[in-house]
């Protein structure tokens, strides 16, 4: 987890740290939506970069247990949402407020871009169909455009996890549980 990672700056630790304090905030925000209260995904900034650091800070099993339950913590609160409760607007740190139902788009694409961002053997040649054909809206299409210049994976002497199929995926559907990261 201290190499470093294909983000200035940043080791894996880091990016994982990122994904797990993603998970957190969009949690929060959909917490938010559910009782009615206007809740922050992040106290500010300066505490969402101090809370990466600290995830970064953690042994590699600390982090991979704090990634995993903040995913689960997110499925969770997003599978009690009720139904018009995704309308309800949110917006992360000065972001323009969007309906919460893009959160899900939004962990997709935080999920798979940051999974490129570990160089770690995965690039944007196994990201599902799916995902590589989604119309994003801004900065998301950007990021996924960025990915598109990383150099291809070394795929020998690489540690990866055994390949598997995607998640089925139909466009009139909505996306299925690997968006929270879960899969």
């Amino acid at each position: 987890m201290d190499a470093g990672a294909l983000l200035p700056g940043w080791t894996r630790a880091h990016v994982v740290a990122h994904v797990a304090r993603n998970a957190d905030a969009m949690r929060n925000l959909l917490v938010g939506v559910r009782t009615g209260q206007d809740r922050p995904a992040y106290a500010s900034a300066k505490a969402r970069q101090a809370d990466i650091e600290q995830g970064a800070g953690l042994r590699a099993s600390e982090l991979m247990a704090d990634l995993a339950a903040s995913a689960m913590a997110l499925r969770t609160v997003a599978r009690q949402l009720p139904e018009m409760g995704w309308l309800v607007p949110v917006r992360i740190l000065d972001s323009a407020s969007f309906p919460a139902a893009q959160l899900l788009t939004r962990r997709l694409v935080e999920v798979e871009l940051h999974h490129c961002d570990l160089g770690a053997g995965y690039g944007p040649a196994g990201w599902p169909a799916a995902f590589a054909a989604m119309e994003l809206a801004e900065p998301m299409r950007s990021w996924r455009q960025d990915r598109l210049g990383y150099p291809e994976p070394a795929q020998a002497g690489t540690l990866m996890s055994p390949a598997r199929p995607p998640a089925p995926w139909n466009p009139n559907r909505p996306l299925p549980g690997s968006w929270l990261g879960t899969r």
